[in-house]
């Protein structure tokens, strides 16, 4: 007889241990099924912020970045040890595009999102400080704008949520292949492969977090879900020789004033992140001679004399709504289509950030709780405290 359980989730990035721990937590059985390992796609292959998304107020999000900034709070508290918070600057020359009124007014409206609270200070910094802020080109510098958000190891955070679904109740298997999956009145029958074995189980609904992977999970789910265009975009970065001490840098690129980060990473630096549509296979994607090329001219305007030696390099996929825009202009909502709206036993995640995660795992939560039984409630995710394993 099939193993059974009340939720069965494909991947095991952020998003789906993320919905792992909640399930447990809302005292569900779970199982999660990952394929290679946790946070072995985009969670281990992003730019590992925990922020608001500045930038996004130029799309007017206001509710994501009202959102984000609440689950960096959240964040902070439970998890200290994985989530620290940063000093971030953000320069401005004579040909930067964003004025500072314009940089002064985001920030303050940054800080009125994230209710005005510690993360949330920031300032003008003071000429005669600019020698201490790691070598920043100051010749025709016009000012310096220091603002607060978060920085965290994203695969360390992605193993202590799942650690902390296993401590309430939720089972891992890894590696587990999905196989296919059939959607029935009654639930789920899902089959994977473990150690060269075909394994089959059942569940009263299923999660899709398969991330890069999530279209290709979908064609195997039966009957087929509707599909959803999307683009994966690439994210590259380079870890860089030379630490960092002043903290984070907010730099707009000279070539397109795309955002670009150059972040503390231990004795180290890291430089990212880029935005370029990406079509192959997602476990082949790596960084281009014109990405790094890119970031480096980058660095080479802000920084002249730090180093430039590359000493790793990676890049991450986004799952963004397809479209002609550029990357840089596109919606980061997260999307949760399911199989019916009245009773869904099947849920996809598409998109959604890092700093999200639990935000969106509550959300996953709601929808299925339409088609779940009751539980006892065993935590709240808010609440658990979160820590290296």
């Amino acid at each position: 007889m099939a193993d059974q359980y009340d939720v069965v989730i494909i991947g095991g990035g952020i998003h789906g241990t993320g919905v792992a721990q909640a399930a447990a937590c809302y005292g569900y059985s779970v199982l999660l099924l990952e394929q290679t390992a946790l946070a072995a796609g985009t969670s281990s292959r992003s730019s590992k912020l925990i922020h608001g998304g500045l930038r996004y107020l130029e799309g007017l999000d206001f509710g994501l970045v009202h959102e984000s900034l609440t689950e960096r709070e959240i964040l902070l508290k439970i998890a200290p040890d994985l989530v620290k918070l940063q000093a971030f600057h953000i320069p401005v020359y004579p040909q930067t595009s964003r004025r500072p009124l314009l940089i002064r007014t985001g920030l303050t409206l940054y800080a009125l999102l994230g209710g005005l609270d510690r993360a949330s200070r920031f300032k003008k910094i003071a000429r005669s400080q600019w020698h201490d802020l790691d070598g920043l080109d100051t010749h025709k510098l016009q000012a310096v704008f220091r603002y607060f958000d978060a920085q965290t190891n994203d695969a360390d955070l992605t193993r202590a949520v799942m650690q902390s679904a296993i401590e309430h109740g939720a089972l891992l298997n890894c590696p587990a292949e999905f196989i296919k999956a059939t959607i029935g009145e009654q639930g789920v029958d899902i089959h994977y492969r473990e150690n060269a074995v075909e394994k089959s189980c059942t569940a009263s609904v299923m999660v899709n977090a398969g991330g890069p992977w999530v279209n290709d999970i979908a064609q195997h789910i039966s009957p087929k879900p509707a599909a959803v265009d999307i683009d994966l975009v690439q994210g590259a970065h380079l870890i860089l020789e030379g630490s960092l001490t002043a903290g984070c840098y907010y730099m707009e690129a000279p070539q397109d004033h795309r955002t670009v980060f150059l972040l503390p990473w231990g004795k180290q630096s890291m430089l990212g992140t880029t935005e370029n549509v990406y079509r192959g296979d997602p476990a082949r994607v790596h960084v281009l001679a014109e990405e790094e090329s890119y970031l480096l001219e980058v660095m080479a305007r802000y920084f002249p004399l730090r180093p430039q030696q590359v000493t790793e390099k990676f890049a991450g996929l986004r799952v963004l709504p397809a479209s002609n825009n550029s990357a840089f202009k596109r919606s980061r909502e997260t999307h949760l289509p399911v199989d019916d709206r009245q009773k869904p036993r099947s849920v996809a995640i598409f998109g959604g950030k890092l700093t999200g995660y639990r935000a969106t795992a509550e959300k996953v939560m709601k929808i299925l709780q339409r088609t779940l039984p009751d539980r006892k409630q065993r935590a709240k995710t808010a609440e658990l405290p979160l820590r290296p394993v």
